[in-house]
């Protein structure tokens, strides 16, 4: 039993798994503020954006 129990003890100290999951939050919260922001600008905003970058690589 007491192998088991150093195992566990182990286990709740080591804090790699948590720091992948509160990276994973990060990059989720990134996603979705740039999603909303992407969808709130609309399409308009962002054809007449695309339409002057192409137009100005037409010359």
């Amino acid at each position: 039993m007491g192998r088991l129990t150093e195992i566990f003890a182990r286990f709740g100290r080591d804090e790699g798994g948590a720091t992948a999951i509160e990276y994973a939050l990060i990059a989720s919260l990134i996603a979705v503020a740039i999603s909303s922001t992407v969808y709130t600008l609309g399409g308009t905003v962002m054809v007449d954006l695309f339409q002057r970058i192409a137009d100005a690589m037409t010359g």
